[in-house]
């Protein structure tokens, strides 16, 4: 069998929109498998000119490339490559090293956590995503499927084509309430195949857009029914029980609550080592089914209660409509992209 059927198999892909057009390509130096710090073995980068002109990144080393090592048959390695299709001036001749970068830093991510992302996927950065624009908007990204690449077969499994969209923090902040999908559908009219551009405000700022948002979130509440957090923690003492959660987190919190409790649909927050879940019910009631794991049945007429306490900042308040139960907010460390401490603290 070829040594490269991976690596073939997405340079295949690539020919039936490109045909021969030879790509900019960024190869990597020391192979992640050898030692080295990036754990992609290349990037492909097109320039385009329809439907606007923008740099069109491909990477090569989220799937296996050269010889079948998961036991998984079906997908090929994490089950999927990422793209990310940035606009550009015309006049640029070469693409910009930093989007290189941030696929690198987001394969890192990958595989330094064993997390994997899917279409749906969504994360702030912690900062603007071109690392030396301070003043953009656009700090937020989602996961979809790239439009024109789609998902593949390979000898070792399947991969899609995994597309990384810039948001801006109000249109993230919007996507939590909501979903995924709807929201892209919302803003796609406005980003011919989803190119980002870290010059544009939010398309929250369109009135129709703002306003189909709205409705959406109204109608169908949110399906992000799990987050990732640094500090979920509780205390329990004889009657009472004592939240604890972090400062800058609070809000989103307070924000996924309302999008999933009303419409019967459950919230779990998870830590490295805590899982803190929250279920729409009848009566209050706080249960420890296992040590490491803590469930809190929340009624409608409480809700807003709760999540007038969920604020971004520290200090510790009891829930007026869930007697017995505290809510403690802690200061909570910034970290930059690279998941250093950058020295501020929300909170």
């Amino acid at each position: 069998m070829d040594e490269t059927v991976g690596w073939d198999a997405i340079d295949d892909a690539l020919r039936g929109i490109y045909g021969d057009e030879k790509p900019y390509h960024l190869g990597t130096i020391l192979k992640w498998s050898l030692g080295g710090p990036d754990p992609l073995d290349g990037i492909s980068v097109y320039a385009r000119t329809e439907p606007v002109p923008h740099w069109h990144f491909v990477s090569y080393g989220m799937s296996e490339l050269y010889t079948k090592e998961s036991k998984n048959p079906d997908e090929s390695g994490w089950g999927f490559e990422f793209t990310f299709r940035l606009a550009r001036d015309p006049a640029e001749e070469t693409p910009p090293v930093w989007a290189a970068n941030f696929l690198q830093n987001l394969g890192r991510y990958v595989f330094n956590s064993g997390n994997w992302f899917e279409s749906g996927h969504h994360m702030n950065v912690n900062g603007p995503i071109a690392a030396d624009r301070d003043d953009s908007e656009i700090r937020a990204v989602t996961f979809t499927a790239d439009p024109e690449l789609g998902q593949i077969a390979t000898p070792h499994g399947s991969v899609l084509f995994l597309q990384i969209v810039g948001l801006a923090l109000e249109e993230y902040e919007a996507l939590r309430r909501w979903n995924a999908d709807g929201l892209m559908g919302a803003l796609a009219p406005h980003l011919p195949l989803l190119v980002t551009d870290v010059d544009r405000r939010s398309l929250l700022a369109d009135p129709d857009v703002a306003r189909a948002v709205e409705e959406g979130i109204a109608r169908d509440g949110s399906s992000s029914g799990f987050l990732f957090v640094t500090t979920a923690g509780w205390r329990r003492d004889a009657g009472s029980t004592t939240l604890r959660l972090g400062a800058l987190q609070a809000p989103a919190i307070a924000d996924a609550l309302r999008g999933r409790l009303p419409f019967g649909r459950e919230l779990i927050l998870q830590t490295e080592d805590t899982v803190l879940s929250f279920h729409p019910g009848d009566a209050f009631a706080v249960e420890e089914p296992e040590e490491g794991r803590l469930e809190v049945h929340v009624p409608p007429a409480a809700l807003d209660d709760l999540t007038a306490v969920l604020r971004p900042t520290a200090g510790s308040a009891p829930v007026p409509a869930l007697p017995g139960l505290t809510v403690e907010i802690v200061p909570t460390a910034m970290r930059d992209r690279y998941g250093n401490e950058t020295g501020e603290v929300v909170g």
